[in-house]
């Protein structure tokens, strides 16, 4: 028996899937955050949720300690073809690194061609026509765009708040207070003084995005997050990408935010298809680890 994995390596979380020959899935393993965002040479940050996710996996699915997998694909958030600190170091036959941008479409529409709006910490509309030519839109990430993104909506409700203190107005005092508590700190500055000395994490800051998503008075910067993540799917679909679309990430958790954004993309497209995603994208990886053997599977047994 042949074993195969997917791992879906995030800002906030790693996720493996393991899969046998006939497209059974065994288990699944989670580790922490995978992405590089300020990685030094020395660092073990990716290389160590990889491998801890597919250890957690593996001893899940029961698998011994010397399983060599016959092949393992990984997407990664914000990879783009260079590791900057340790290389991963997996027991694989064929090892593939990518974005984690193809994942999530593979697993939100089972191998076919469409658009997948991805939000969670980070933001990025990723596409891939009848052809297979794929395109990327967003995911800037955190400084430059991520619009939409879970991190972009709480950092833009705390940047109104902090605006708000500045002209002393007495506005959002509740929202402000609010804030402040959900992070434990005693104002807006020494909140900002935590996150620019490292004290307080990006994930930890988008943690705040669901507060947001359901604050009324914050509903201009939803709005503006859901129109922004439309646009760039109409985009892809004007570029030849199939008008069919699924959600996928933690921010989608949020229902008024994925009705939102879906009625914004069927403003925008006529006709548009919005499809809840098929399987998870760990589940897209395992699909496209399948791929790298021979093997094109439409289905999973979970």
């Amino acid at each position: 028996m042949r074993y195969v994995a997917g791992i879906d390596g995030g800002q906030s979380s790693t996720v493996a899937v393991i899969g046998d020959e006939g497209g059974r899935i065994l288990a699944s393993g989670r580790a922490g955050p995978a992405d590089e965002i300020g990685a030094r040479p020395e660092s073990l940050r990716l290389r160590e949720a990889l491998r801890g996710a597919l250890d957690d996996a593996r001893a899940r699915a029961g698998l011994p300690e010397e399983t060599v997998f016959a092949a393992v694909v990984a997407g990664v958030s914000g990879y783009r073809g260079r590791v900057y600190g340790r290389a991963p170091d997996l027991p694989a036959e064929r090892f593939v690194l990518m974005h984690d941008a193809p994942i999530a479409l593979a697993g939100a529409l089972a191998g076919e061609p469409g658009v997948v709006v991805v939000s969670g910490t980070g933001s990025v509309i990723y596409a891939r026509d009848a052809y297979g030519t794929a395109q990327t839109l967003g995911g800037w990430g955190f400084l430059f765009g991520d619009e939409g993104s879970a991190f972009w909506i709480a950092r833009e409700a705390l940047a109104l708040l902090m605006r708000a203190h500045d002209e002393g107005a007495g506005t959002l005092a509740g929202e402000t207070l609010a804030a402040c508590e959900f992070f434990g700190v005693r104002s807006l500055r020494e909140l900002v003084h935590a996150f620019y000395h490292g004290e307080l994490s990006r994930e930890r800051l988008a943690a705040f995005a669901p507060a947001v998503l359901r604050c009324d008075s914050l509903q201009p910067i939803v709005d503006a997050g859901a129109k922004r993540l439309a646009a760039l799917a109409h985009r892809a679909i004007d570029a030849g990408a199939p008008a069919t679309v699924a959600l996928v990430g933690g921010t989608f958790a949020d229902a008024a935010f994925r009705e939102r954004v879906s009625e914004r993309i069927r403003e925008a497209v006529h006709g548009a298809l919005i499809v809840p995603p098929r399987y998870e994208p760990a589940a897209g990886a395992l699909l496209l680890a399948y791929r790298e053997l021979g093997v094109a599977r439409q289905e999973l047994d979970a």
